[in-house]
């Protein structure tokens, strides 16, 4: 019998698949001033979405959500968003529940658009999708993994070829010249893993639950496993406890969250503190290679921290 988080993860699939509206395979038509232009909930997201429409003519790629503002799942509309979402040709948006505060269902997203536009879900058909913290739901923080970010990025191609078929050559070819670099980080990253003298660790939040399988290493606990939820006191001292029974190798924070908690188990065990970025959010003028320049310092992050033999 298929397990209730499979389940969940099956639906959000399924309500991904309705995003597309009109008439599938259906060119999107270009903004009265010629340009298509594209939408992107998510500072990761939209520096994928940046790197596939690269050189693409009349094509104008834009972050909804604030640069600096990390994982949406707080995050409210405002009226420049409701502006920015009535003048989209495409929206780009993850999907797996991350942005929730677009509507409840499909066709609510899909109202938000300006007529004929179309949504892309970029985990949609995204295969090996992990459970969130209670194991109900999907965990949707892709992004934080090169694999699975190799995957998005594909997706984001195929949909930007769809929506606007003229280009649809440069939009694939430069969507798999990115996973291929993406797929290589990954790599590294496995093979890190493969060389690490103890990969037990403990995070800060669900972000890096997929680049841990990447990597090869087991999180042993997680100090702020529920969204909104800041750790007890009593959730500290059990993992202090943790730490210590399992021989954690190291405690690992963001810096989109306070540094606190950690600053707290590390001093109490004795064991390295560090810092990882998920690439959750970042500057406003972010380079092109940004992304890849994040997990390149996490990569070296954890040989530092973990004593790679």
């Amino acid at each position: 019998m298929m397990s209730r988080w499979r389940m969940m993860i099956f639906l959000a699939l399924f309500l991904a698949t309705t995003l597309t509206p009109g008439t599938a395979g259906a060119a999107t038509e270009r903004s009265a001033d010629g340009q298509t232009r594209v939408l992107v909930t998510t500072f990761p997201l939209w520096l994928m979405a940046r790197r596939v429409a690269a050189d693409v003519p009349g094509v104008a790629v834009d972050l909804m959500i604030p640069a600096g503002s990390g994982c949406p799942h707080d995050y409210g509309l405002t009226p420049r968003d409701m502006m920015l979402l009535s003048g989209a040709d495409v929206l780009i948006m993850n999907g797996l529940g991350l942005e929730a505060f677009l509507g409840p269902d499909a066709g609510t997203v899909a109202a938000r658009l300006k007529p004929g536009g179309r949504v892309i879900a970029a985990a949609e058909g995204v295969p090996d999708i992990l459970p969130d913290e209670d194991g109900t739901r999907a965990n949707p923080h892709l992004f934080a993994s090169p694999r699975m970010a190799a995957l998005l990025v594909k997706n984001i191609g195929a949909g930007l070829a769809e929506a606007d078929p003229a280009h649809a050559d440069r939009y694939l070819n430069n969507a798999e010249s990115y996973a291929v670099t993406l797929d290589a980080l990954a790599d590294a990253f496995a093979a890190l893993g493969a060389r690490l003298a103890n990969p037990r660790v403990v995070t800060q939040h669900r972000d890096f639950d997929y680049l841990a399988r990447d990597a090869g290493l087991n999180i042993a606990g997680v100090v702020r496993p529920h969204e909104g939820q800041e750790p007890s006191a009593a959730d500290l001292l059990h993992l202090t406890r943790l730490i210590r029974e399992e021989n954690v190798g190291a405690v690992f924070t963001e810096p989109q969250y306070p540094a606190k908690a950690g600053e707290t188990l590390a001093r109490e065990t004795g064991v390295p503190l560090a810092v990882l970025d998920p690439v959750a959010n970042g500057p406003a003028d972010a380079s092109p290679d940004y992304y890849e320049r994040v997990m390149e310092n996490n990569l070296r992050t954890l040989e530092r921290t973990l004593d790679a033999r």
